[in-house]
């Protein structure tokens, strides 16, 4: 099985999700800056809201795919809201790929709300997450 890491983050806290999931499939996570190469099973792509709404980079790195993706699969953290997956899904199907109805999402640390996370127990969690979609 194919499997690539994409994320975006501004805070860090994305990345430590995007961190925590490649070490348990094994494969290096990368940022959205670097675009897919090849064709994959399964993508796990990574985001958070800012100002309400997914970054523009991850909005072009999902147009700019040009890749067999056998389906995305969306994880984020966030302060406010509760997750990004209807923005990336929107996203996903404009593009016309295959978006998973699972998904991974926690808090996300700013300013002084929820800090400290995500944490360990999240970085635990999202690794059973992978786990169970890979599997």
């Amino acid at each position: 099985m194919e499997i690539a890491i994409r994320y975006y983050t501004k805070t860090g806290n994305t990345k430590k999700l995007a961190e925590s999931i490649a070490n348990v499939v094994n494969v290096e996570a990368k940022t959205v800056d670097e675009p897919l190469t090849e064709d994959v099973d399964i993508l796990f792509l990574g985001s958070a809201v800012y100002a309400a709404g997914i970054d523009k980079k991850v909005k072009e790195f999902i147009k700019n795919i040009d890749v067999n993706v056998g389906s995305v699969v969306n994880f984020s953290s966030a302060a406010l809201i509760e997750s990004t997956y209807k923005q990336v899904k929107s996203e996903v199907e404009k593009k016309g790929l295959n978006m998973s109805e699972d998904e991974f999402h926690c808090r996300g640390a700013f300013k002084f709300v929820h800090r400290g996370r995500p944490n360990e127990d999240d970085l635990k969690d999202v690794q059973e997450f992978a786990k169970r979609i890979i599997n």
